[in-house]
């Protein structure tokens, strides 16, 4: 299998498993990944991101496989904007009504 095919074999299930595998050192199951097979994953997710990562996060490998780095002010612009996205309306029990 060439380099190409193994790309274009990957599924989005697939690569999400590979991701969690370099990212942990295990597999999701909870199996510990040899040196061989980290490496190798390593390189998958790096094919994988160079040809599927249109919107590629600080140093990962963006569609054309351009390494993607941000400033500190792109990140924190970033972060900002999650985090509002993400903010959770907080009740107090004991508050009177």
């Amino acid at each position: 299998m060439d380099t190409q095919q193994l790309i274009d074999a990957i599924t989005p299930e697939a690569y999400q498993r590979l991701l969690y595998a370099v990212e942990t050192g295990k597999w999701p199951e909870g199996t510990t990944l040899s040196q061989q097979q980290r490496d190798s994953c390593i390189q998958a997710v790096m094919l994988y991101q160079s040809k599927h990562n249109s919107e590629p996060e600080h140093m990962t490998v963006a569609a054309g496989g351009e390494i993607c780095f941000k400033s500190k002010s792109e990140l924190k612009k970033q972060f900002q904007k999650e985090q509002k996205e993400e903010e959770i309306f907080r009740v107090n029990p004991n508050q009177a009504d």
